[in-house]
This record gives structure tokens, sequence and C-alpha cells, in this order.
């Protein structure tokens, strides 16, 4: 081994006696640099070899690279290149090579490798990572079209790009992202042959023996490529995509017009040529005048095309009445609902027309679940709280077994102050699971202490806190102590706090809000928030190390309170705290007590 790396040392020297005697590098650089090489080049010829040795020793010598080219440019030395960066370069892809070589299932090894190559323009080598490359990685798409999207931009080589896309599709028969490309690239040779034999011909030079193919200018092979691919793969977004794309050049008019026809022949049945059809009619050019009258005029022209992208929607359902169709069009009707305009005709006439399908859409009981929260919106933003109400209550009770549905029916009644509330939190409890129904509840609770009176609102809290299930028990609980809190103050809070003590389960923040509320008072009782904390700690006292501090706070701080116990609460916390919480209820106990806390 030591032989191995003597001779790689000894190579290098020609290539160190120009750094050194150009002044690029100085004698004490060169002999660092034999040093660090050293090691590098022991560490890549071990028995055991890591590639991370590679990687490190790479790095290094790209940074040499970096630097020679930074020395260059300082002192305006432009020679030797041959003699310096290239045997550099070569030495830096020969042990790319090795790794590649030995480490194959690496993509961000083959992709550095690919950088590197790309960077300082080494073309013929890059050709050959790319052929080694795809050899390994042949399930990967995306490095066929890596590979030939540079021989086609770097390169100029359509054929050999071509070459590339075919070899490609035969591996990967169904892959759209392949077609795609391989249609944009023929694409761009066409329009890059039309643009040099305009300027041929606007120089009126001789074309001579070139001659220019009629066939590929006129993108018949891009359409070779489209008719095999839509054979191969169906769907109406497929088929849009290649559409897209041939919208990029205008020289495509015929071919735009072919997929047209063939999307409308191929997928008549699919609600998304439909949406396309239609929002086609949306495609206009804006009027150039700014003035008021032609504001007027431009509003009245969005207006119709409306109408008319309307009018294709009205075909569809006419044709297609299912749910995905009529949701295409609820969802077009409620986007230009929600665009800003300041022609007030144009806004009532998007308003009717939403309000329209909408209801339309909904009598055929066709209207999506997640749409019938958007049709809320639209009814609340227009003032009729009323048919939102009706609107929500027929949604909850054709969608009965929707969480989100009921939630949404039962905002709206809160938020309108609707009398039915309780009759349809009842229906909603008796679909919805026990254990999703805690944000029914809370809708509840707040309906109950906006509406009603104090003795109702508290046998609601009296029924939930019966609840079978821990959140909702929990929740009740909690608000339960709020509300007590804000209508009767502390006595009345502290009689809540008495009678449900003893009534598992609890949260922390219920002892926490109890604590709150006795501290805000002007004669706070230390006694009282004893008892808090006795009783927060024995339910969570393994689990809150802060629960500890806030009481060993309390005693200190407090006028009442009593700084010995201290001792005996950091005492039981340390019997009693479990795990990682041990260690940091120290060190936070240890920073307060160092006035660092």
């Amino acid at each position: 081994m030591a032989e191995i790396v003597q001779q790689r040392i000894e190579d290098r020297i020609p290539e160190l006696e120009q750094l050194e005697r150009v002044g690029l590098f100085t004698r004490k650089e060169v002999k660092a640099m034999i040093k660090k090489v050293s090691a590098l080049e022991y560490k890549l010829h071990r028995r055991i070899i890591s590639k991370e040795d590679f990687i490190t020793y790479i790095q290094y010598e790209i940074n040499v690279l970096e630097l020679i080219k930074k020395r260059r440019s300082r002192i305006g030395y432009t020679f030797k290149r041959e003699e310096i960066e290239f045997t550099i370069i070569h030495r830096i892809n020969n042990v790319f090579r090795r790794a590649t070589a030995k480490w194959k299932e690496d993509v961000q090894l083959w992709l550095s490798h690919i950088v590197f190559c790309k960077k300082w323009n080494t073309t013929t080598q890059l050709s050959k990572v790319f052929s080694s490359m795809l050899a390994i990685h042949p399930d990967k798409p995306a490095f066929w079209i890596m590979a030939a999207k540079w021989e086609m931009e770097d390169r100029n080589s359509s054929e050999s790009a071509r070459l590339l896309f075919l070899r490609a599709l035969r591996f990967h028969p169904d892959n759209k992202k392949l077609y795609q490309e391989y249609f944009r690239m023929e694409l761009m040779h066409a329009e890059k042959l039309r643009k040099e034999q305009k300027a041929l011909e606007q120089a009126k030079m001789e074309l001579g023996e070139y001659e220019f193919s009629e066939e590929i200018m006129k993108a018949e092979l891009a359409r070779v490529i489209y008719k095999d691919a839509i054979q191969k793969i169906k769907g109406a977004d497929f088929m849009l995509s290649f559409l897209s794309i041939a919208r990029l050049f205008d020289f495509t008019k015929e071919m735009q017009e072919e997929i047209l026809q063939d999307l409308q022949s191929l997928h008549a049945d699919d609600p998304l040529m439909w949406d396309f059809m239609a929002k086609r009619e949306l495609e206009v050019e804006s009027l150039p005048t700014p003035d008021s009258e032609s504001k007027q005029t431009k509003a009245l022209e969005v207006g119709r095309r409306e109408e008319r992208c309307c009018a294709v929607y009205e075909e569809a359902v006419t044709a297609m009445p299912t749910e995905a169709m009529w949701t295409r069009y609820v969802t077009f009707c409620y986007e230009r609902f929600k665009r800003k305009s300041n022609n007030e005709e144009l806004k009532q006439k998007r308003r009717e027309k939403a309000l329209a399908v909408f209801q339309r859409a909904h009598e055929s009981s066709l209207l999506a679940e997640s749409l019938y929260k958007q049709w809320l919106q639209v009814l609340l933003a227009v003032g009729l709280t009323e048919s939102a109400a009706e609107v929500a209550v027929a949604a909850a009770r054709r969608f009965s077994q929707s969480l989100d549905t009921w939630q949404s029916c039962l905002q709206v009644l809160v938020s309108v102050r609707s009398h039915h509330v309780p009759t349809l939190f009842e229906e909603a409890l008796a679909h919805i699971k026990p254990k999703e129904s805690l944000p029914l509840w809370i809708l509840r609770v707040e309906w109950t202490e906006e509406t009603q009176s104090p003795e109702d609102t508290e046998a609601f809290f009296q029924k939930g806190l019966l609840s079978l299930v821990p959140a909702v028990s929990i929740a009740m609980k909690e608000k339960y102590l709020d509300w007590s809190y804000r209508n009767g103050g502390v006595k009345k809070a502290r009689k809540v706090f008495t009678s449900l003590r003893e009534n598992r389960p609890f949260s922390l923040a219920f002892f926490q809000k109890m604590i709150q509320i006795e501290k805000e008072q002007e004669t706070c009782k230390m006694l009282n928030l004893r008892e808090y904390y006795e009783r927060a700690l024995r339910e969570f006292g393994s689990e809150e190390d802060n629960l500890w501090l806030d009481y060993i706070k309390e005693e200190l701080n407090h006028p009442q309170g009593k700084p010995e116990n201290c001792g005996k609460i950091h005492w039981r916390a340390m019997r009693v705290l479990q795990g990682e919480r041990v260690e940091s209820f120290i060190a936070k106990y240890t920073l307060s007590q160092t006035g660092h806390l």
C-alpha cells in the first residue's frame, strides 16, 4: 500500500512544481498539500474503505481547484491549465469512478459526479458518466430525462436525445413524464430548426446541401409521440398535459386543435374534459383602455364569457348528471363568486348564479359533502341567515355520520342564535360516535352560555359531567368551573370545585384554573392554595415537575406561606417524579435557587 501511495504522490510532483513556479502556491503551501494528500491517499488504499473517505478526498481536490481559480483571477495568470487544472480534474474523475463502481446504488454519488463534470465542462467524461449511470439505474426515468436534456441543450444533439428517450420508453412504456418530456424535446427541436431557417432566409444565404426537414419543422415527430402516448396511457389529464406543452410553441395551432378534438371524442364522459372546455371560454384578452367606460365594457365582456362557461357546464350536467360533474360546476361558480369586482351588476350575477347552482345540485342529491360548507359561507356572506340554517340542517341530516358536517351545522345555528340547537345537538349525538362528540359538546356549551338562563346552563353542565366519555367529562369540568367564576364569583367557583374534586377524571388545567382564580382574589388564602396543589399533585405529581416547582414558589413567596415546607415538598417530588422528570426538576430547582429561573 505504501508503494502505491508513494507513486501517487510522485505523480503529483510536476503539477505541484508548476503551482509553485507560476506563483499560485508557496513552497510552504505545497509541503502542506503533500502532507494532506498523503493522509487522504492512505485512507483510499486501506483494506476496508469507506464512502466518507472518498467524499472527503474529492471535496479536498475540488477546494484546491476553486482556490487555484481564485488565485489565477487575482494575479491574472491564465497559462499552464493543462499541466495544473486538467490533471486535478482527471484525478477527481478517477476517484469518482472508483467510488461509483464500489457504491453503485448511491444515487447522490452519481449526481455529484454529474454536477462536477458540468461545472468543469468535461463533456467527454460526462457522456461516459451518463452511460454508466443509465446502465446501472435504468429503472429511474428521471435519469433518462436528465441525460436526454443534457444531450439536447448542452451538446445540441437532438439525435442522441431522441435515442435516449426511445431507450427509456422501452424500459418505462407507461411513464407519463417520459412521454411529456420527449414531446417537449421534439417541439423544441422543431422550433430551433424553424428559427435557423428563418435566420438564413433573412440573410439571403444559400442553404446548399443543408436541408431542413419539413416533417420535423411541422412537429410531425411530436405528433407521433403524442398519438403513441395516448394509446398506451389513458386519461384526460394526461392528454391535457400535451396540450399545455404545445401551447408554449406558436407553430402548433393545428396540433392543439387535434388534441382538443381527441379530448372531446375520447373523454366525453370525463368531468375534467368538460371542466377544461368550459374554462376555455374565460381565455380573453383584456381591453387596453383604462378609463371608466372601458372598465364597464370589460366587466360586461367578462360576464358574457362566464355565461358561456356556464352554458358548457349546463350541457355537461345534462349529459353527465354525476356528483363529480356537479362538483366541477359548483366549484367554478364558487370561485367566480369569490373573485373581487367593482362592478355591482357582475357581482350580483355571480352571486345569483352560485346560489342557484348550489341549490340545484342539492335538490339533485349530487352536492358533495365538502361543498356544503362553501354553500353556507356564500349564504352567510350575502346575509341569508335563515336559508343558511335550513341548508345546515339539511346537510347534517343527509351526511348524518359525518362529524365535520354536524359541527358546521351547529356552528351556523349557534352564529344565527337558532332555537333549534338543542334538538339538533341531541340528533347529532344519536348519530356520532361518543368518542368523537367533544366538538359538539363545546359548541352546545357556547350556545347555552350565550342564550340560556343560568339555571338551564347549569343543568346542561350537570348533564355533561355525567358523560361516559372521559374527554367530554374533563372538558365540561373545566368550562363549568370557568363559567361559575364568571357568573357567580369566587364563592360559586369554590362551591363547584368542592362538588367536583372527587369526581374523576381530571385535567391539570382544571386545578390550574382554580389556583388562578384563588390568586386573583384580594385575600388569597394559602390554605386553599395548598389544598388545590395537593389535589393536583395527587393526580399529576408523577408527570408534572413544573407543578412541584410552582408549589414551592407559592410557599416561598406567599405572605401566608411556610418556607420550612419547601424541603418536604422537594423530598416528596424526588420520590414521586419518574424518569427524566427527576433530572428536569433538579435542574429547574437549582436554577430557581440561584435566581436564574
